[in-house]
């Protein structure tokens, strides 16, 4: 039976190939079917921990000096010392060179002349006596005060003649002494007003003026009786000025009789009348009458005139005292600025630095446009650049990290000190330039070298952190694949903090999170996970084997000549 089967398969060597073919091609798919799917699905898993989170932004700059200044003189002259050399180290202050200031220390010398004299000025008029006051506002206090006494004996003495006056108009104008059976004003009005018709109204006019100075005169002398020498000086003031009004009043109400009379007689003279002899009595008391009350006015007006003066002087020997004094200081001022001038005739380094570029030597005229030699800071910054979204999250005083190409064993720290309000756009990019400042310096890292910082901007100590790559959008929030500790698979509890390439028993679960901030490598997560929870960070297949290159070919089956 065996060879007649031999035999078959000789006689149909054709079809029996073929059938093994066929064959081999379905043990080999199907293998890879049962077999190969166990092994399909890899994970690199990754275990939840605590640690601290970074977040920071980078950018790339140059080194360069905190500060560089050319040091240029505020004066101009000869340059008659010259201490300083390409590279040597100074001081803040110190002097570096010297210009010739022959002619300004005499401006000097000059300054310190005039002081001299309006010190001496100040001093005489200051003469202080025993009570604090300067002489000259005294002799003003005591003339004020001699023109308050002479102004109360001149009101004294204005009362001495005034109540005769006004007795005198009394009866000059109310009396009947021309007529039996009327007054004189009347008399002297009547007897003209056929003739002019002004006669009337020139007796009102006298009759109102003689009653208003008898209303100042009674009010004048009531308060005259109730002061006395020994008066506060505004009362003394107000009784000088009432009085000076009053005696006003009287003269123009002499004034005013004198003329209704004076009319009477140019009009009965006119009409070939004989006047009263009378009227040239009044005539000659009433001139006498003027002559006092004008003379009073003028002593009056000069009293008062003397007072203000003398008030006026008082202010004024403190104004001098002022002006003086604010002399003085004027003095003072002028030679400290020629001092300070002067000092600017010594060159001194505005900060603590190195010397480069010196531009002058000794015996050279210069102006204050000349750069003597720059001046640059030890310390280093670093100025990098930032783009428009990074920026948003840099304040002043964070710290940074900073490393160096040209160094590449060295980082250093630092903290941003400024950043531009302004960006600089090119090309539709907008960045923004960030200084850093070192907290050390390093004889190694020189102005202009490239640097490269990264900004912290955010730090968050003793967190649950997941590498980022493990976190899948879903919905609103995240969620992460775990390995299902649960589910009989012993090995999951055993892994080590990362691994890749692991086969689990169990298809993987899911779990919602809650995150917080995160940086390119880990994110925080809030809630969801707990300290040593295991999750898949990526998913490996054959075909994404295949993809990288690093295709995985069944081990258990394969046929020379076919592809694997």
């Amino acid at each position: 039976m065996k060879q007649n089967f031999l035999q078959i398969i000789l006689k149909h060597k054709w079809a029996t190939g073929l059938f093994i073919f066929i064959a081999v091609i379905g043990i080999y798919f199907s293998y890879g079917y049962i077999f190969g799917s166990k092994e399909s699905a890899r994970y690199t898993l990754a275990q939840v921990r605590k640690s601290t989170l970074i977040v920071s932004v980078s950018g790339s700059g140059q080194v360069s000096a905190y500060n560089q200044v050319d040091i240029k003189p505020k004066a101009s002259g000869e340059v008659v010392y010259l201490s300083v050399r390409n590279g040597q180290s100074v001081a803040g202050g110190e002097i570096i060179a010297r210009l010739d200031s022959g002619d300004y220390e005499k401006t000097v010398r000059d300054a310190e002349i005039s002081l001299q004299k309006a010190r001496l000025d100040f001093e005489k008029i200051k003469g202080l006596d025993s009570s604090g006051t300067t002489r000259i506002k005294q002799k003003a206090e005591d003339e004020l005060k001699k023109s308050y006494e002479d102004g109360f004996n001149l009101v004294a003495n204005v009362f001495l003649d005034i109540p005769d006056i006004m007795t005198g108009l009394d009866d000059l104008l109310f009396s009947s002494t021309l007529t039996t059976n009327q007054w004189n004003i009347n008399y002297y009005a009547d007897s003209i007003k056929v003739y002019n018709d002004a006669a009337e109204k020139f007796k009102e006019d006298a009759s109102n003026k003689y009653h208003t100075a008898r209303r100042d005169y009674d009010k004048n002398f009531t308060n005259y009786k109730s002061s006395s020498r020994s008066s506060e000086n505004d009362v003394i003031d107000k009784l000088i000025e009432e009085t000076y009004n009053t005696v006003r009043s009287v003269a123009e109400a002499s004034k005013s009789s004198n003329n209704l009379i004076r009319l009477y007689k140019d009009e009965f003279i006119d009409h070939n009348l004989k006047p009263a002899s009378l009227a040239d009595t009044h005539l000659a008391s009433l001139n006498s009458y003027t002559g006092k009350t004008n003379s009073y006015l003028l002593s009056l007006l000069n009293v008062k005139t003397s007072i203000k003066n003398a008030k006026d002087g008082i202010l004024n020997a403190d104004l001098d005292f002022k002006s003086q004094e604010l002399s003085l200081k004027e003095r003072e001022n002028n030679l400290q600025d020629a001092k300070e001038k002067l000092d600017d005739y010594a060159i001194r380094a505005p900060f603590g630095g190195i010397i480069s570029k010196v531009g002058i030597k000794k015996g050279d005229s210069i102006s204050a446009s000349t750069a003597i030699a720059t001046l640059v800071t030890r310390q280093k910054i670093a100025e990098i650049t930032l783009n428009e979204v990074d920026v948003t999250k840099v304040k002043m005083g964070q710290k940074a990290t900073l490393t160096f190409d040209a160094v590449p064993d060295l980082t250093l720290t630092g903290q941003v000190v400024e950043i531009d309000p302004v960006g600089i756009v090119s090309q539709g990019v907008v960045t923004y330039a960030v200084k850093i400042g070192f907290d050390a310096q390093d004889d190694r890292v020189k102005t202009a070298m490239s640097v490269s910082a990264a900004v912290v901007t955010e730090a968050k100590s003793d967190v649950l952190l997941v590498p980022s790559a493990a976190l899948k959008r879903h919905g609103e929030g995240y969620i992460v694949e775990m390995a299902a500790e649960n589910s009989g698979d012993s090995r999951v509890a055993d892994l080590p903090a990362n691994i890749a390439g692991v086969i689990l028993d169990q298809p993987p679960v899911s779990q919602a999170v809650e995150t917080g901030i995160s940086n390119d490598e880990v994110t925080e997560i809030i809630s969801g996970l707990k300290e040593g929870d295991v999750v898949i960070v990526n998913t490996i297949t054959q075909t994404s084997a295949s993809a990288n290159g690093n295709q995985q070919q069944n081990p258990a089956f394969r046929v020379p000549g076919l592809p694997g």
